[in-house]
C-alpha cells in the first residue's frame, strides 16, 4: 500500500480545521496527524479540545490526537492552516522558515507578491513563484507558503477565467450574498440576521477586486502581473446555512454570443481534470438552465462541494452578460480548495518530503 503524506492541520478547533478533518478522512494521498490550535486548546486531546458542529460524528481517527500549540515541530510532512489572521501571519511563515510546506486558507500572505494565491483550474502556472520565495525568504528546505482565495473571489475567480482566457473582460460588477458559515462560530447573531440581510462583510469587498486581479493575472519575473480590468464587489451576509452566491455583470472586450458564452463556461475542465486529483470535480463550472436556479440548498454540493454552478445567463442593458455563481463556501472556498491545492503540489512533486 502506497504511504501517505502526513498533513498537520493548524486551527484545527474552528469551522475549516473541521471541515479539513472531514474532508481528509479517507483521503488516498494524506492523513492527518497533528493537529495545533490556540492555547486554551493545546495539552488536550481533541475529542475534549473540540466541539464538533459539523453533520455527523467527529472522525475517530482524530479523537486521540493531542492538540499542540500553532508552532513547529510538528508531527507531519506538510501543514494546512485555517488560523485567524491576527496570528496566522508569524504561525505560516514559522513553518515554512523550518521546512515545512504550508498550504493555507487564512488571509495573511495572500497579497503578498511572491506568495502564489492558487486556484488549480485557472493559474497553476503561478506556482513558479515558489523557487523566487525560498531564496528570497530564505526558507529552510522545502518549506513555502501557497494559500488559496477569499471563499468568495474562489467562485468568481473560477467563473470569469474561462470567459477572460476566451473573450477578454474589461470590466466584472458583483454582488454577493453569502452564507452564515462564513463568518465561522458562533458567528453572526441570530438577532442580527434573522429577518434580515446585512449589507456589510468587513473587507470582503476589498478581497474580492484585489484577488481577483491577481489570479487571473500572469507571472512576471519574481511576482505577478495583476488582470488589468476593474472589479467591482458589494457584499451582502443573509441566512442561509451554507453556500455563497454572487450576481455577476460583465463587460468583454469584442461582441460575443450568448451560446458562446454558455459554452466556454459548460466546457470548461483544466489541469486538476487532467490529472485526475482526487479533489477536482469532473466539471468546475456547471452550468443550469433553469430560471430559478442556482440555490443554495439544492446546488451548494455539486460536485461534492467543489464544483461552481452557473444559471440565469442572460445579455446586459448596462454591461454585455450577466449570471449568477454559487459554490459550497466551507468546501469548495476553504477546505475543499486547500487540499485541491496540495493535491497538485503532489502531483507536480513540491510537497518535497516523501510520503510517510
Amino acid at each position: 500500500m502506497t504511504k501517505k503524506y502526513r498533513a498537520g492541520i493548524l486551527g484545527a478547533t474552528g469551522t475549516v480545521g473541521q471541515r479539513f478533518i472531514q474532508l481528509l478522512q479517507a483521503h488516498p494521498q494524506f492523513e492527518v496527524t497533528a493537529l495545533a490550535a490556540s492555547d486554551r486548546s493545546a495539552g488536550k486531546p481533541y475529542s475534549e479540545a473540540c466541539t464538533w458542529r459539523l453533520p455527523g460524528e467527529m472522525p475517530s481517527a482524530v479523537k486521540t490526537i493531542v492538540v499542540q500549540p500553532p508552532q513547529p515541530p510538528l508531527d507531519c510532512d506538510f501543514v494546512f492552516s485555517s488560523l485567524p489572521g491576527d496570528i496566522a501571519r508569524q504561525s505560516e511563515e514559522s513553518f515554512a522558515r523550518a521546512g515545512y510546506p504550508v498550504i493555507s486558507n487564512s488571509s495573511a500572505f495572500r497579497m503578498d507578491a511572491d506568495v502564489p494565491l492558487l486556484i488549480p483550474e485557472v493559474n497553476h502556472e503561478h506556482l513558479r513563484l515558489l523557487d523566487t520565495q525560498r531564496v528570497e525568504r530564505d526558507f529552510e528546505g522545502h518549506g513555502f507558503i501557497v494559500t488559496n482565495p477569499n471563499c468568495s473571489t474562489i467562485m468568481i475567480a473560477l467563473a470569469l477565467a474561462p470567459l477572460h482566457a476566451r473573450f477578454g473582460i474589461e470590466a466584472a460588477v458583483v454582488t454577493t450574498m453569502q452564507a452564515l458559515s462564513g463568518a465561522g462560530y458562533p458567528g453572526v447573531p441570530s438577532l442580527d440576521i434573522n429577518d434580515n440581510v446585512i449589507p456589510f462583510i468587513s473587507n470582503e469587498e476589498e478581497k474580492i477586486e484585489t484577488e481577483t486581479q491577481k489570479i487571473l493575472g500572469k507571472v512576471s519575473g519574481s511576482s505577478i502581473q495583476a488582470a488589468e480590468f476593474a472589479v467591482s464587489a458589494q457584499c451582502h451576509r443573509v441566512n442561509v446555512s451554507d453556500g455563497h452566491m454572487a450576481a455577476v455583470r460583465v463587460k468583454f472586450s469584442r461582441p460575443v454570443e450568448l451560446t458562446e458564452v454558455r459554452d466556454a463556461l459548460a466546457t470548461f475542465t483544466s489541469l486538476p481534470q487532467e490529472m485526475r486529483l482526487h479533489s477536482a470535480p469532473p466539471q468546475p463550472i456547471i452550468v443550469r438552465g433553469e430560471a430559478d436556479r442556482p440555490q443554495p440548498r439544492l446546488d451548494r454540493d455539486a460536485g461534492d462541494g467543489m464544483s461552481v454552478t452557473i444559471g440565469r445567463i442572460a445579455r446586459d442593458r448596462v454591461l454585455d452578460y450577466r449570471f449568477v455563481a454559487l459554490s459550497h463556501n466551507t468546501i469548495r472556498g476553504a477546505a475543499g480548495a486547500a487540499i485541491l491545492n496540495a493535491e497538485l503540489l503532489a502531483a507536480t512533486s513540491r510537497l518535497g518530503r516523501s510520503p510517510g
